[in-house]
């Protein structure tokens, strides 16, 4: 069972070594809990692969402090990176940048490019500081599970793997993975969707191209079933969840807006109307409603607004697929 641990000075800068040294540490983020390894080390990128059975198409995020490390990871940082830098940074904007031949191969899925970010957690900040170099991270979760948002989850996922130091950090304020950002095409395109919008980047790079949604891409977390629960999950629209109700054998479990949409023995999980507030909710009440063992997991399709409502309705989609 892998050992959730206090991220004191003592213990960030034991995981700082074991990063140095080509191991793997578990680390909290504003966005999810990372799986990390040093950017630069190719056997360090193979053992987080092969923590999180994650295929090898599936690139890494590098992250950084800032943005000199930064540049010692891409090639070509111009004027669009420095103010969306300035703009964003630390913070959940990942970019997509043509690779420094330093880079570990395995960890960009045979790509020429590399997705990097400067979280802004403080926990994740202290760990890249004590290391003094980029760590290059998936979610810390089995491929294609459920993102963890705090430190159990993360316990749950790799209860096989004893030797793994899991720093504690509370739970993840934001609670989606990064807004991913294109910048190594002629016109930059949102490839997974977060809690950096699209309106929020136009100004700064003009004319932003939508997410491709057709299936594994430059950016981690966009196969066409990822973020899921191992119970079968479908999305209804909020007029059709009684007839849907009445057709299932089996009491199952609903995260919907309203308890009262939701008659015994059907158990819901109410959400919040606000999308910050709807994303930092989702993964933590997907594992709820998993670990209650039901057949079926029925989720109310909220109204897409726009803004962070994309990025909730595209882990909703790949969660239900």
């Amino acid at each position: 069972m892998p050992k959730i641990v206090k991220a004191d000075a003592a213990n960030i800068r034991k995981a700082a070594s074991i990063i140095r040294d080509g191991g793997v540490v578990a680390f909290p983020t504003e966005t999810v809990y990372g799986l990390g390894c040093d950017t630069f080390n190719e056997r360090a990128a193979l053992e987080v692969y092969r923590i999180k059975r994650r295929p090898s198409s599936n690139p890494l995020i590098a992250h950084v402090l800032d943005i000199p490390m930064a540049k010692r990871v891409v090639i070509g940082w111009d004027v669009r990176c420095q103010k969306l830098a300035e703009a964003f940074w630390p913070g959940p904007l990942t970019l997509v940048l043509p690779r420094r031949a330093e880079v570990a191969p395995s960890s960009i899925g045979g790509r020429s490019t590399v997705a990097v970010r400067s979280p802004s957690h403080q926990v994740a900040r202290q760990l890249l500081e004590a290391t003094g170099s980029p760590i290059s991270a998936p979610s810390a979760n089995r491929t294609g599970r459920i993102s963890p948002t705090k430190a159990e989850h993360v316990v749950e996922e790799f209860s096989d793997e004893p030797d793994l130091m899991v720093l504690e950090g509370g739970t993840s304020h934001v609670g989606l993975e990064s807004t991913v950002l294109d910048l190594s095409r002629a016109r930059p395109m949102v490839l997974r969707p977060g809690a950096i919008t699209k309106d929020m980047l136009s100004p700064i790079v003009g004319e932003v191209a939508d997410p491709l949604f057709a299936g594994q891409g430059s950016s981690p977390g966009t196969s066409s079933r990822h973020y899921a629960p191992r119970t079968r999950t479908e999305m209804v629209d909020t007029a059709n969840i009684e007839r849907r109700l009445q057709s299932c054998p089996d009491p199952v479990v609903v995260l919907a807006s309203r308890a009262e949409i939701v008659p015994p023995p059907h158990v819901a999980i109410v959400m919040p109307s606000e999308a910050k507030e709807y994303a930092a909710k989702l993964y933590e009440s997907l594992r709820q409603a998993d670990s209650l063992d039901r057949n079926l997991i029925l989720i109310e399709r909220p109204a897409n607004k726009g803004g962070v409502w994309e990025a909730v309705h595209d882990r909703l989609r790949r969660a239900s697929a």
